[in-house]
């Protein structure tokens, strides 16, 4: 085999590539055998056709039906012997074969790009640090959630008022007031006082009963359109919360025998969540800041792998949830995120070799055993789940990643910034 490289830039590579007759005559007298055998001739049976009434008639169809059997074998020898290893598909040139004659092809394909790590120093980089600052209203919308988790429902007869649930059903109507067909729509539920409702179609549901009937004016869609629709009550329903007491207490851990206690415990719970979130916030900006900072190459069929494994799964999300979007919206929406994990996936591995980061199988049991102990009841099940070598290995994915991000924490100057929680809530009020 003779061949030769060309570097066109640092992820594209055309190969031009030789096979004297001799190395593939072999290939080629097992392929024109079975060949043979699937031709029909009169006078002969298949298999059993002289060679030069076969070559006479059928060489060309030989050479092609080679070349389509073989061609990939001998591409694949000689990305071996050459130590390259394609991100994509190579497109097939200047391809030339014939009977006792060499094969000549060439081959342009994309490799990962030899990427290096700058120099990491102390303080080359800042990160914000949140440290969120939670109040007293915090604890009480989550012991709010809590009584809401516990809630039981009534039945109302009497007329729904606001924060009942109207069970209902919506019958679409044209702009003359007749109701289209097709467009009816059961047990849909409307919150009274919620949602899209101006003080105007508030009122037309206070005070409403089963049975009786309405005309509400609702969104059909982000961009603000509406349609009148006939809404035929069900049922109303009433979400009735438990009392604030140990009863209720014990039911949300039965280890707490307080309201002091209960709030202590929600409180912990905050904490925690807030750090997390902290965390989580911190962790995906120092990633990003160091993208930047080392700016990878990327071949753009990674990135094309990429979006194709997104479109396949959301597609399939989307339709269990029957929401359409074309592979064109979705591969729109989610190119910078490709890229930028390819560029993530690319420096991660960088660090993992100069660093000789790994995670043993002590390591993954150990996280394990972390799991099983937050969660003791379902010890038989989790240490199930995560026999599965797939299963394992998210969890060795896992504790490499946090090494990579703790080694490179070391370079970071951290600012700290405090967020009072009830900021947060006021931009959320606004968005809503």
């Amino acid at each position: 085999m003779n061949s030769k490289v060309k570097n066109i830039n640092e992820y594209t590579r055309k190969l031009k590539i030789n096979f004297s007759w001799d190395e593939v005559k072999s290939d080629f007298n097992n392929n024109l055998k079975k060949f043979s055998k699937k031709i029909k001739m009169p006078g002969f049976r298949p298999g059993k056709i002289p060679m030069d009434r076969l070559l006479q008639q059928f060489k060309p169809n030989l050479e092609a039906d080679f070349i389509d059997n073989y061609l990939n074998k001998y591409y694949l020898t000689a990305l071996r012997e050459l130590d390259l290893k394609p991100v994509n598909q190579a497109e097939i040139n200047d391809l030339n074969f014939q009977m006792e004659s060499e094969l000549s092809f060439s081959a342009k394909f994309e490799i990962e790009p030899l990427n290096k790590l700058p120099s990491f120093k102390s303080n080359m980089i800042e990160v914000q640090e949140n440290r969120y600052l939670h109040d007293s209203k915090d604890i009480d919308d989550a012991i709010g959630q809590l009584k809401r988790s516990h809630a039981r429902i009534e039945k109302i007869d009497s007329g729904a008022e606001e924060g009942d649930f109207v069970v209902c059903s919506l019958q679409k109507l044209d702009e003359s007031g007749l109701p289209i067909i097709g467009k009816k729509y059961d047990k849909q539920y409307l919150k009274v006082g919620a949602g899209s409702f101006t003080d105007d179609q508030k009122e037309k549901l206070i005070g409403i009963k089963p049975n009786e009937k309405t005309r509400l004016t609702l969104p059909i869609n982000k961009n603000g359109e509406k349609a009148e629709y006939e809404v035929t009550v069900d049922s109303v329903d009433r979400e009735v919360l438990p009392d604030l007491d140990l009863k209720f207490i014990k039911m949300v851990n039965p280890d707490l025998d307080s309201i002091e206690a209960l709030k202590n415990d929600v409180e912990e719970k905050i904490k925690s969540n807030f750090e997390e979130r902290s965390k989580n916030s911190f962790e995906q900006e120092l990633i990003d800041k160091i993208i930047e900072k080392v700016n990878p190459i990327c071949a753009p069929s990674m990135v094309d792998n990429y979006l194709d494994n997104i479109v396949k799964d959301l597609k399939d999300q989307n339709k269990t949830a029957g929401i359409n979007a074309s592979d064109d919206e979705i591969r729109n929406q989610y190119s910078k995120t490709a890229e930028k994990n390819i560029k993530w996936y690319s420096i991660r591995n960088l660090i993992i070799d100069q660093e000789k980061i790994s995670a043993d199988a002590n390591n993954i049991n150990l996280e394990i055993d972390k799991l099983v102990k937050n969660s003791p009841d379902s010890e038989k099940q989790i240490r199930k789940f995560y026999k599965k070598p797939s299963n394992r290995k998210k969890i060795e994915d896992s504790i490499i990643e946090n090494k990579i991000l703790d080694y490179l924490k070391q370079f970071v100057k951290v600012k700290v910034v405090e967020v009072d929680t009830k900021d947060l809530r006021n931009e959320g009020q606004n968005n809503e």
